[in-house]
């Protein structure tokens, strides 16, 4: 047994006074004057010995009652380890207020439990010691020592986040905050579920600081999750349906029967299908829809799963442009072919231009550029196609009979392409074509359908085994090729386009498609969705309104419930992002300004929408795999100890025992009470 505060076990010589005045005030006589005391002396015998017991017995329960007393201030304990220190303590406790936390334990959720433990935790300390409660949000506030009482509020504040720390972050975050205190002895909790993808405890290498880690355990371990969701198709077109692939993943280990999937478009939500995910496993599944507008759509592909249900929402948000630009830039005439096949389609929009007279700054307006047989391809021009199909434009190259081989190598090695060979008039079959490239993928409802392939009079030679092959001649060369740069792509035909060298132009069911796909298959279109906590950065076209207002702000959009009504913009959560004019773009940072799931709208002033946005939670939180205590248990420091206690334990006498060991005070104040509670026993009830 050891003593708090051994110091106070000099009061003991307190008990020298009950003792002093037992001898000066019980052995005093009192003379009492009797008639005849002969008849007295057996009573008299008999009564002296009972008061002497009595006497002897109050004075051991005051000298007990004091003894006792006194070791409750000298706080006495019996140690379970020999760390116990003394002083006043600096505590930091960490509450994992993630989405996972929404799992059930028996009766509650963990983020509850997690809360009762906090406020056990920091009860479990002397008023005057100092504190941190600290969350997934690292918010600012959080980053200093308050009071219990204030900590004891901040728990009762703590909800749910769409944040998620890795614990190592979190231990320095908390060692941040008790090394600006005075207190020398610096205690960290973590109470959290201890998720796999979050528990790297073990790369916190420090020592000195103690670290207890509280886990949460739900009873059972089930989740099913939207975890990404994207377009077949990059560019979505008018009155065309839209197919969307999704990916669903089941997190337990148990399979996940019919689970319902539901699609909000346009205001009106339709169920489209169920599906069935074995355990541990992914699965994907098509959605289709038609484009009835042009202009900004919001959607949402959700499913129903309890309880964690996060991830059950994954909103997006696409642009249906009213047409697709192309341009042609011409060597000498535009190619009447190449006309002709965009007249027809109302929602593309064919633009020639001359190659002696081309503005780079409109190259950002079209989505493909077509080279038509340029004699010579400028380093300036080179520059422009490469920056043009890394920002996800689409380049289509038909090269002169007589080009400059020396200007076109610098133009193709700009695109890891290799060097053109030299002009071969040699008669040549394409024999193949790659249905599996998205140029050609459903574009043939009959693959093994004899198919009637270009035949070309002469051709270049393009460096072997360099991008992708679309069309092969039957020596294995590439009559036309893909490499990709950036977010787009170069497309290179190793015939010019003419009619008199290559019949592609008079084969409509491979010219006309092939430019289709080339013109939408750019991923030059802003993405359909962005994830909540990552650093992202948001770009739209830059615009001033009439009132010469720059200050852009992003509204969350409200779901309405009503059938057949589009969502409205609502301004109860409107804030100005982070923003930078690039010219015609504007970027955008909301850095941590969004936190919830949903679409938001970039406006000016008004109920203008120039861009929408969707945001989604991180789906990291959906894998609900923990680490039990054998696990977080191995190769810990000296310096950390897991506590693993069930919900009904009295967790504030558990750490007061980690900290303290056994406390006995308690037990000191209860003998001295009974010890006084004798003696008035002894001096009222003993009649002597």
């Amino acid at each position: 047994m050891q003593f708090l505060f051994p110091a106070f076990l000099a009061a003991l010589a307190v008990i020298a006074v009950p003792i002093i005045v037992h001898l000066f005030y019980f052995r005093r006589f009192k003379r009492v004057y009797f008639t005849n005391v002969r008849f007295l002396k057996e009573v008299k015998e008999e009564t002296s010995n009972r008061q002497k017991l009595r006497n002897l017995l109050v004075l051991l329960m005051r000298c007990l009652a004091i003894a006792a007393m006194v070791l409750a201030f000298a706080q006495p304990f019996i140690p379970l380890s020999s760390g116990v220190k003394k002083g006043e303590r600096a505590v930091s406790v960490f509450v994992d207020n993630s989405f996972s936390m929404n799992a059930l334990s028996k009766d509650a959720p963990l983020l509850e439990l997690a809360k009762q433990r906090a406020r056990d935790i920091v009860g479990a300390y002397d008023v005057a010691d100092r504190f941190q409660v600290l969350t997934n949000d690292f918010e600012g506030r959080d980053q200093r020592l308050v009071s219990q009482e204030d900590a004891l509020n901040r728990i009762e504040e703590i909800r749910t986040s769409p944040a998620s720390r890795e614990l190592s972050k979190v231990l320095i975050r908390q060692q941040q905050c008790l090394n600006t205190g005075k207190q020398e002895n610096k205690i960290a909790f973590l109470v959290s579920d201890f998720q796999s993808n979050i528990a790297d405890v073990a790369n916190f290498k420090d020592t000195l600081l103690q670290v207890n880690l509280v886990p949460m355990r739900a009873v059972q371990e089930r989740n099913v999750s939207v975890d990404s969701v994207w377009f077949e198709s990059p560019v979505q077109i008018l009155n065309q349906p839209a197919n969307l692939l999704v990916k669903l993943s089941n997190r337990s280990d148990e399979e996940a029967q019919e689970i319902r999937l539901s699609l909000r478009h346009d205001g009106q939500s339709k169920p489209v299908g169920a599906i069935s995910i074995p355990a541990r496993s992914s699965r994907l599944d098509t959605v289709s829809f038609n484009i009835l507008h042009t202009g900004w759509h919001e959607a949402k592909l959700s499913l129903t799963d309890f309880p964690v249900q996060f991830d059950d929402d994954y909103y997006l948000s696409f642009y249906v442009a009213e047409r697709i630009n192309v341009l042609a830039i011409n060597g000498l005439q535009p190619n009447k072919y190449l006309n002709n096949a965009f007249l027809g389609a109302r929602y593309f929009q064919l633009d020639n231009a001359d190659m002696r007279s081309l503005d780079y700054s409109k190259f950002s307006n079209y989505q493909l550029i077509v080279l038509h047989e340029l004699p010579v391809i400028s380093s300036g021009l080179a520059n422009e196609l490469k920056t043009f199909a890394q920002n996800g434009g689409n380049v289509l190259v038909f090269p002169s009979p007589s080009a400059d081989l020396a200007s076109y190598s610098a133009f193709l090695q700009g695109f890891n392409a290799g060097v053109l060979g030299g002009f071969e008039p040699v008669v040549r079959q394409a024999s193949q074509i790659n249905t599996e490239e998205f140029v050609f993928r459903d574009v043939f409802l009959n693959k093994s359908a004899n198919l009637r392939l270009p035949v070309t009079q002469g051709n270049f030679k393009l460096a072997p085994a360099r991008g992708e092959q679309i069309l092969t001649y039957r020596d294995g060369s590439a009559l036309l090729a893909k490499y990709v740069q950036g977010e787009g792509a170069l497309y290179f035909s190793a015939a010019p386009l003419e009619e008199q060298t290559n019949d592609m132009v008079r084969n409509g069911e491979i010219f006309v498609p092939m430019l289709f796909k080339m013109a939408i298959a750019g991923a030059k279109g802003r993405q359909i969705a962005y994830t909540i906590g990552k650093d992202e950065v948001l770009e739209a076209k830059h615009q001033v309104s009439a009132a010469g207002e720059t200050i852009y702000k992003l509204r969350k959009t409200v779901e309405e419930s009503t059938p057949g009504k589009t969502p409205a913009a609502s301004t109860a959560e409107e804030f100005i992002p982070e923003q930078r004019i690039f010219g015609s773009k504007v970027l955008l940072t909301p850095g941590t300004q969004v936190r919830d799931a949903g679409w938001y709208r970039l406006g000016l002033q008004g109920d203008s929408t120039l861009a929408a946005y969707a945001f989604n939670y991180d789906r990291k939180e959906s894998d609900l795999t923990y680490k039990n205590e054998e696990v977080l248990s191995e190769g810990l420091l000296p310096n950390m100890k897991v506590l693993s206690q069930t919900a009904e334990a009295n967790f504030s006498q558990i750490v007061g025992e980690q900290e303290r060991g056994i406390v006995l005070w308690r037990w000191c104040v209860v003998f001295a009470l009974l010890f006084l509670a004798l003696e008035v026993l002894f001096l009222r009830l003993w009649k002597v």
